[in-house]
């Protein structure tokens, strides 16, 4: 009898340890939703004219040698889904003011001082993974 009660014990220990490994490592099985992001609007700085090079890279215009003034940084990270997948060609814009204050946009208050190096907005479609980068300056 003895026997009989460990061989079951063995057994509901098994398949309990398999139902659990099989639960944490099936992605998404107990995965909770992730929050979307909020609805927002562009703000008060998003550039009114867009400049004609929108690609990633903030620190040169178009194919011109002398970069933007100010200390480089890179951004880069992923847009996800709510269920945690990678979203392809999603767009993601940022716009930000130059190493004068100064942002791309007639209402900028320091529209004189601006760099005419800076890009000041940028544009790029996320790839199969949902990654995306932008090269641009450390915000003021």
């Amino acid at each position: 009898m003895a026997m009989n009660r460990t061989v079951w014990g063995r057994r509901r220990f098994l398949e309990g340890s398999a139902f659990l490994t099989a639960a944490f490592t099936t992605a998404g099985l107990y995965a909770e939703e992730l929050l979307g992001t909020p609805a927002q609007t562009e703000g008060p700085f998003y550039p009114d004219k867009l400049p004609l090079d929108t690609d990633n890279d903030l620190l040169t215009l178009n194919d011109t040698i002398t970069p933007a003034v100010g200390e480089v940084t890179h951004l880069a990270g992923r847009v996800l889904s709510t269920s945690g997948q990678p979203v392809r060609n999603a767009v993601v814009e940022i716009w930000q003011a130059d190493s004068s204050g100064a942002y791309l946009h007639s209402g900028s208050m320091n529209g004189d001082k601006r760099d005419r190096h800076f890009q000041g907005f940028g544009r790029f479609l996320t790839d199969s993974k949902g990654q995306y980068y932008f090269r641009t300056i450390k915000p003021v």
